[in-house]
């Protein structure tokens, strides 16, 4: 709770020197209805913020699942349980992730080229296998093999 010396101080500047006595003394401006406490700047960059912080999650969430579904499909026999797990621990913060923020499955489309492209370079990193051996884009469809209950052969 923001204490009535956090609201006296200029909105500006407690941003730049104290960011969570910020949060509070606007958190406390909002409950309060006083547009006049509200640092609308640094308020509209913040949530500028947070909705990258959102798409850069579902991006690497993507890239890791993505990454370990190439490495199940291009290196068979290595498939271990620790490729499986991963493989479920990814779709399962995924469906939380946009059962949270249903707007990130449109987005989707938008990052999966660069999660595919950097899952392409991780997976011939951790394999070994030139990064020829994967498709340029994805071959699988998101909705019934990434996301769903769906292994490549």
């Amino acid at each position: 709770m923001a204490t009535a010396r956090q609201l006296e101080q200029p909105i500006t500047n407690l941003y730049e020197v104290d960011f969570l006595a910020w949060i509070e003394a606007q958190t406390q401006a909002l409950r309060t209805r006083q547009a006049g406490g509200l640092d609308w700047d640094n308020i509209l960059e913040e949530f500028e913020s947070m909705g990258r912080s959102e798409k850069n999650a579902l991006r690497s969430r993507l890239q890791v699942l993505l990454m370990h579904l190439m490495k199940w499909q291009w290196q068979p026999k290595k498939q271990s349980k620790s490729w499986a797990t991963s493989i479920r621990n990814q779709r399962l913060a995924l469906k939380y992730l946009i059962k949270d923020s249903p707007s990130l499955k449109r987005l989707i489309p938008e990052v999966l080229p660069d999660a595919w492209s950097d899952a392409a370079d991780e997976a011939a990193f951790e394999t070994g296998l030139p990064i020829s051996t994967f498709p340029e884009s994805c071959p699988w469809d998101i909705d019934t093999q990434v996301m769903a209950d769906w292994w490549p052969e």
